[in-house]
């Protein structure tokens, strides 16, 4: 697979969106004709996706794209463009990097070339051109990922230099998820073969092969400081959880019974919850009973030499944090107590809460604070419901936003 790569000036400065939400309108943009009037009514939307904190999300649209905050719901930011739209974009936390993939539509920018670009100095830092579509695009400070459908390329985020070249089986929906934590670098993606996940401890120079499911994997999720895992397949009905540093299955939850496509997984930041989308309309929620001893903060904005043994240290112990009992448990069979003698569904743990969403379109969940879940839709819906912590069952709806009009469900 030959790619070519291109930057115009080594170096970045990484500033916050809401500082130039009143000066947009004022830059001069390389992206040609930014924020130029555009008919709502003629706005459909292409891709919907997270920050890596979850505190905002990006929409790319048939004419270019929007960034909008969760908490409080606004509208932080919009480039509209006569040029064309983005079918994938990826924020790097909340900061002006960018990195953007053209849709079917745009002239300028084509689905097979990655964009990073500098919206405070208004300009591409650099471009990636490969020989297929770009499947997905993976951002951490130090690291660019980007997905093709049979393989993923590594690149220092600084001068833009190859590092790692990894072969997957076919992956067509780019799946790929990074660890965020400045003392662990950790990727992980489909393997070679049918239902493996393979882990690349970067900073450990280990890959971990797992086998996590009998199909295809449909969706893969990991904590923010890579050490733990959670898969789904395409049959989507149990969702696995694993040690990524020896591949231990700590957990296994219950989606339902017939079939799902999983649209997306999403882990609390204390570790406690699981989220779960599909197309039967529900997101479910689930009671981890894993525990992770978090380090201080204060040591991870400078890591040191002892920085991976520590990550081993720790990753290696979570067995140990398993608790077979907790609050807010996910219910069971009434026949569990006969494990191992009538069927493995018997004996599955099913949600802890959920909330019904209308069939009609792809959702994306996620944890918002104090116990709420947001969940952003391809019909451009948006909504925030609250669970009950201790009892479970039915979310209640605290908040709904129709953000964008769009008749579109997927790129």
């Amino acid at each position: 697979m030959s790619l070519a790569v291109s930057t115009s000036q080594r170096g970045y400065q990484q500033s916050e969106f809401a500082a130039f939400d009143s000066t947009m309108d004022a830059i001069y943009d390389p992206l040609g004709n930014s924020n130029s009037e555009i008919d709502e009514s003629e706005v459909d939307l292409l891709s919907v996706s997270w920050n890596q904190d979850y505190g905002c999300f990006a929409a790319g649209t048939n004419h270019g794209f929007r960034i909008y905050n969760c908490d409080p719901f606004k509208e932080t930011f919009r480039r509209d463009l006569k040029s064309g739209g983005f079918g994938l974009i990826e924020m790097l936390f909340r900061s002006n990097i960018l990195a953007l993939v053209g849709g079917k539509g745009n002239t300028q920018y084509p689905p097979n070339k990655v964009i990073i670009w500098d919206d405070h100095q208004s300009r591409c830092i650099g471009e990636f051109s490969f020989r297929s579509d770009v499947r997905a695009v993976k951002l951490r400070r130090d690291r660019i990922v980007v997905v093709l459908e049979h393989k993923i390329y590594v690149y220092n985020f600084t001068d833009l230099k190859l590092l790692h070249q990894i072969e997957t089986l076919s992956n067509p929906r780019g799946l790929c998820c990074l660890s965020h934590q400045v003392n662990t670098s950790v990727l992980a993606c489909p393997g070679l073969r049918r239902g493996q996940v393979r882990v690349e401890h970067f900073g450990l120079n280990m890959t971990k092969l797992i086998n996590a499911h009998d199909s295809r994997i449909a969706c893969l999720t990991m904590t923010m400081d890579g050490l733990l895992l959670a898969t789904a397949s395409t049959k989507g009905t149990l969702i696995r959880i694993f040690n990524t540093m020896d591949g231990t299955r700590l957990q296994e939850v219950r989606r339902g019974v017939d079939r799902a496509d999983i649209y997306g997984i999403s882990l609390s930041p204390n570790v406690q919850w699981l989220a779960v989308s599909s197309d039967k309309g529900t997101v479910h929620i689930f009671s981890l009973r894993v525990r992770v001893i978090s380090e201080d903060p204060s040591t991870q904005s400078t890591p040191s030499r002892t920085s991976s043994l520590t990550y081993q240290n720790s990753s290696s112990s979570l067995d140990v944090l398993i608790s077979p009992s907790a609050a807010g448990a996910n219910p069971g069979s009434s026949l569990s107590f006969m494990k191992g003698v009538l069927p493995k569904y018997f004996s599955s743990e099913w949600s802890f809460a959920r909330f019904h969403l209308p069939e009609c379109t792809h959702y994306m969940s996620a944890f918002g604070s104090q116990n709420t879940v947001i969940i952003v839709g391809m019909d451009g819906s948006f909504y925030r419901c609250i669970f009950d912590p201790v009892n479970g069952g039915e979310m209640v709806q605290h908040e709904y936003v129709r953000f964008l009009k769009s008749d579109l469900k997927s790129r």
